[in-house]
């Protein structure tokens, strides 16, 4: 099957309600004891100022203030980020931003990008852009954790079809890797309102190479390669996750 994508996919799947369906069963135990995990080897100060870069709803940026950080959470999609400010406070502010553009210039201790929150653009000038985001919003000596799929472990366990329901919603669901690409392709059928919808997803197959390249163009030392959230060593052929960390000079 060979599966159709806008380039603005996200605009649309990001803000509609059986996105957050679809995906409603992560693990939030498990995002919390990587978060705890992350700010244990971090060690950032007490009131170290931090940004989540495609928050979401702000779960994860909330448990991060809850802690006494101060935390600014930054989604493109406005439904996602008009639920995350109904839990703004002194420590904890959100704000609807492509993260293409660029968000306060050398501003913050940290900046996270969490569970695949990146490549999803078709243009690698786009994913540059986001890339540049993220380090400028750092300040210098600053730390940027990305947390990505491994392209290598995610294709050779790549489920092609499947069929999910949840709440009288069936999700129809296709795979394949193209151009270098993870494609999805989510046909909708909602039993309680009688419709049908389609959905697409694509995000880069990026690897450890292309995002050393990608790092040192904005400048950015890895420091650190991750393989899974319990901070493995990564692996190319075994780990399931790619996750970086990196300071800015």
């Amino acid at each position: 099957m060979d599966i159709d994508i806008d380039k603005s996919w996200f605009k649309d799947w990001f803000n509609s309600p059986y996105y957050h369906l679809l995906y409603s069963n992560r693990d939030e135990q498990e995002a919390a004891a990587f978060i705890d995990k992350l700010l244990a080897y971090l060690q950032p100060s007490p009131h170290a100022e931090m940004l989540d870069v495609a928050c979401g709803k702000g779960r994860h940026a909330k448990y991060l203030a809850d802690k006494g950080y101060d935390v600014t959470g930054i989604d493109l999609s406005i439904e996602s980020i008009n639920i995350a400010k109904k839990m703004e406070n002194e420590h904890l502010s959100f704000f609807q931003h492509d993260m293409r553009l660029p968000f306060r210039v050398n501003y913050f201790d940290v900046v996270f990008n969490f569970f695949t929150s990146f490549g999803y653009f078709a243009s690698q000038r786009d994913n540059n852009n986001a890339l540049r985001t993220l380090t400028n919003a750092l300040k210098p000596g600053g730390r940027l954790v990305l947390d990505y799929l491994n392209s290598s472990y995610v294709e050779k366990h790549l489920v092609y079809d499947e069929v999910k329901e949840k709440d009288n919603v069936v999700f129809d669901i296709h795979r394949e890797v193209k151009d270098h690409k993870f494609l999805k392709k989510i046909n909708i059928l909602d039993k309680n309102l009688m419709r049908r919808l389609t959905y697409a997803e694509s995000v880069n197959a990026f690897n450890r190479e292309d995002f050393e390249q990608m790092f040192a163009r904005q400048g950015l030392v890895i420091t650190e390669i991750f393989g899974d959230y319990h901070f493995n060593s990564y692996d190319e052929e075994r780990s399931p996750r790619l996750i970086l960390v990196a300071t800015k000079p």
